[in-house]
């Protein structure tokens, strides 16, 4: 099925074709809107004089120092290559905003080498399984509340409450992380299965065997506000540091986490591929942004983008994510020929004879044996075959960072 963009608002267009694919009521993140336009605006007016000392704050919302940019990031609006080279001030900020791009590209390197595998315990056994338990997140905690009302409404997180629901979901609920990472993965308009694994692997301890204790302190530094209007603020739950956890390291970790077999499959193509003329582009999810390497490369050709029925059928996203790609689309039919499918791209992409760009994520195997050109992806640093069993690891065999 055709889904037409022109002349309606996204909301409605998310309402009229893709309503039966959502988990609740249709509705844009107030605050991040999607687009390239919009990603250029955040990036223009990201000033990172601050950022090593303020990312972490949560309230007042006039005294954060976080960027802003994860969603855009994730989606290829901005690559990592641009805002690196983008990020110019201090240099204890520049330092930090990088080595926050660098945790972004190492959890792509980590998810392209061993994939869903990540789903279980990484290096050390921490309770993963079981069905979402929304008790784990007890909302007459006022900290608790603000920042599931946030993720819900907004769609985006600061990286300290992050930290603080995961943390509360596991560390001290006793609930297994991977129910409450698919919620954050529902609902964060960043959500992506790289970063999002490996940010709850590390806050939970399965990464690195220590758990990251959620207590009133971070809460009374971050936010205030919060604990002085929470009605648990005499008998607050999390007065303390939750006791220390010793989780014991996994039996037989996957051996690719020390070395890489297979570098190319994990890298991608290092050059165009070239199958036969290019009739289209398309576009996935991982790649919507103007700089997409085929976008680039074939400035005449119509642009496909299907929406994955099948895949979103079992995803139940929050509606302010496919709002937020409609709204992209939306932007970038202002410049190419946009065509939107609905359907399975195992049936839909096989005719089109399209350019695309590789992607580190195994889903994009449903569009490369059809492709009739694939571009490589625009790694920050080409990954290497050494360990990834840390970012610290990781880091030390890393070449240079892409700056252009």
């Amino acid at each position: 099925m055709i889904i037409s963009l022109d002349g309606v608002a996204p909301e409605a267009v998310v309402e009229r074709h893709l309503s039966h694919l959502v988990s609740d009521r249709i509705s844009a993140s107030p605050d991040i809107r999607g687009g390239q336009m919009a990603a250029n605006a955040a990036l223009n007016a990201f000033d990172v004089t601050g950022y090593a000392a303020k990312r972490n704050q949560v309230l007042p919302q006039s005294a954060r120092g976080a960027s802003r940019l994860s969603p855009y990031i994730r989606h290829g609006l901005l690559p990592l290559r641009e805002v690196w080279k983008a990020a110019v001030g201090p240099s204890a900020d520049v330092s930090k905003f990088r080595d926050e791009l660098l945790w972004q590209e190492y959890s792509r390197h980590l998810y392209a080498r061993v994939g869903m595998s990540l789903h279980d315990n990484l290096r050390f056994e921490v309770p993963w399984s079981g069905d979402f338990t929304p008790e784990a997140w007890p909302r007459e905690m006022a900290c608790v509340n603000w920042a599931i009302s946030s993720l819900e409404t907004d769609g985006w997180l600061v990286n300290q409450t992050r930290m603080w629901l995961a943390s509360q979901y596991t560390v001290r609920s006793g609930a297994g992380w991977v129910a409450g990472q698919e919620y954050f993965h529902q609902h964060l308009l960043d959500g992506s299965r790289a970063a999002n694994l490996l940010g709850w692997q590390w806050t939970v301890g399965a990464g690195s065997g220590k758990p990251y204790g959620f207590a009133r302190w971070q809460v009374e530094k971050r936010a205030p506000k919060l604990c002085m209007a929470c009605p648990l603020n005499c008998k607050c739950p999390i007065q303390n540091f939750p006791e220390d956890s010793d989780p014991r390291p996994v039996a037989e970790p996957d051996p690719r986490l020390m070395r890489d077999d297979d570098l190319a499959r994990t890298r991608g193509p290092a050059t165009v591929v070239d199958r036969s003329t290019p009739r289209s582009v398309v576009l996935t999810v991982e790649s919507l942004g103007d700089d997409d390497p085929a976008l680039v490369a074939h400035p005449q050709l119509p642009v496909i983008f299907v929406f994955d029925e099948p895949a979103l059928q079992k995803l139940k996203l929050s509606s302010k994510r496919l709002v937020f790609f409609v709204e992209t689309l939306q932007d970038l039919a202002e410049r190419r020929e946009v065509i939107v499918h609905l359907g399975d791209p195992r049936k839909i992409t096989p005719g089109l004879d399209a350019a695309i760009t590789w992607a580190p994520v195994p889903s994009f195997a449903k569009y490369a044996t059809t492709a009739a050109q694939m571009h490589p992806w625009p790694w920050l640093a080409e990954p290497h075959a050494g360990s990834v069993k840390s970012f610290s690891a990781w880091r030390q065999k890393l070449t240079q960072p892409k700056s252009s």
